[in-house]
């Protein structure tokens, strides 16, 4: 497992199941000629993306941004068609670090789409339970009320089997949240109309985890973003909003999606990367 030390913090990349995406939806109206410079597609147009939640160890807690693509709860269609080929092993992974999913105390949740929340239930004697029962799981405000009650076109990914276990452990914010000490979640939308950042600050130094508005260290270009946002050009001012803060100020951004970086730096420019954290494959 790849880890990274923050200075008090402490972050590891578990096995959360890997899927392989249109790589033109992924890049909306790019050109496939600009974008495949940049991120490998293979013969049939398809990338290769994790679904990797971030455990961060912190002052004797367990936090975990986002929980990964879950396991026994899709059947063969629907993994085709969401392109997923390996499923989440995230107790596997806990368990290589002495750990097991009743040790997590806080999930920060980007978002609740099914590709990040369909890791926060499993079945257990035919019945879905909660994977992380002792945690306090954190969304937005906006988001949890879309998961309950999705419109025509989300309700294709705000399934119910992700969150009605898990309803009485969820704690909601409006626009920012301040979780403890040097780690905050800030509502963007754009994405998902409730999907939001996260910022892990310490001694002047930041990492953010700008989730599905920047899945990729290739979609720096605010103007890049996903054909499967909700709202596009709320995705394109939130993370131009975000780069003119982050880029001069050597941010570093960590990745849930990303199959070749874990943790990336660019230039102030944000075309080159100047310091990263690859991917142990």
């Amino acid at each position: 497992m790849d880890q990274l030390t923050f200075h008090d913090m402490k972050l590891t990349w578990l096995d959360g199941g890997v899927n392989f995406l249109d790589g033109g939806a992924m890049f909306g109206v790019v050109p496939k000629a600009l974008w495949s410079r940049r991120y490998e597609a293979d013969e049939n147009n398809l990338i290769e993306l994790r679904t990797d939640p971030i455990l961060i160890q912190y002052q004797n807690k367990n936090y975990l941004i986002d929980s990964g693509i879950g396991k026994g709860k899709l059947d063969d269609k629907k993994k085709r068609n969401l392109g997923v080929r390996a499923e989440t092993r995230v107790e596997e992974s806990l368990e290589e670090l002495g750990m097991t999913p009743d040790d997590i105390d806080v999930v920060l949740m980007s978002h609740l789409h099914n590709d990040h929340a369909a890791g926060l239930t499993q079945w257990e004697n035919d019945e879905l339970v909660s994977v992380f029962k002792n945690a306090k799981i954190y969304t937005s405000q906006v988001e949890w009320d879309e998961m309950r009650e999705p419109n025509i076109r989300s309700r294709n990914t705000y399934w119910k089997e992700n969150w009605e276990p898990i309803q009485g452990q969820v704690t909601t914010f409006e626009e920012e949240i301040e979780v403890v000490p040097g780690i905050k979640m800030i509502h963007t939308g754009g994405h998902s109309d409730g999907h939001c950042v996260i910022k892990l600050e310490q001694n002047g130094e930041t990492l953010i985890h700008m989730a599905d508005i920047m899945p990729t260290h290739a979609h720096t270009n605010p103007l890049w973003v996903l054909a499967y946002d909700d709202y596009p050009m709320d995705s394109i001012f939130a993370k131009e909003r975000l780069m003119k803060e982050a880029l001069p100020n050597e941010y570093g951004f960590i990745f849930y999606h990303d199959a070749v970086y874990r943790m990336a730096k660019f230039s102030e420019d944000g075309k080159t990367i100047v310091d990263s954290l690859p991917r142990t494959r």
